[in-house]
């Protein structure tokens, strides 16, 4: 994230589905949702690789990264796309993964920097505010 006044501009939001799942309903309903709360949407679509988010997120200049998994990889995906943001002196960025995550494996992927972990069920308003919320935080830092 820029070092510039975030008021100034719109909180610019990567919207991914890594791996290969190709149910993309809820990643297009959330990605509306930011959208329609006055966040820049980049959504880069369906089957990306860990190189492939990394890459755009950093072509992009996000503020924030949220991935939609349900495919049960995510232990082996977001570990990697972790690292690949940290490689990139990206580490600053706020992800957030939402999708079919048993609860026990909320904790280790907050451990690995994920700010949150969103399941089944999680309003998009609530998203929202979530994202807002860090956002300003970190203005504030």
């Amino acid at each position: 994230m820029q070092e510039n006044d975030l008021s100034a501009r719109p909180i610019r939001v990567l919207v991914g589905k890594p791996g290969l799942d190709g149910h993309d309903r809820g990643a297009k309903v959330i990605a509306r949702a930011l959208r329609d709360s006055g966040m820049e949407v980049i959504y880069t679509g369906i089957r990306q690789s860990p190189q492939m988010i990394a890459q755009a997120a950093s072509q992009e200049d996000v503020d924030v990264i949220g991935m939609s998994i349900l495919s049960g990889a995510h232990l082996e995906i977001l570990p990697e796309i972790m690292s690949l943001l940290k490689d990139q002196g990206m580490d600053d960025v706020i992800v957030v993964v939402g999708g079919i995550i048993p609860e026990v494996d909320r904790q280790p992927l907050k451990d690995l920097g994920i700010a949150e972990v969103f399941g089944p069920g999680t309003t998009t308003g609530s998203i929202v505010e979530f994202i807002q919320e860090k956002i300003k935080e970190r203005a504030e830092a």
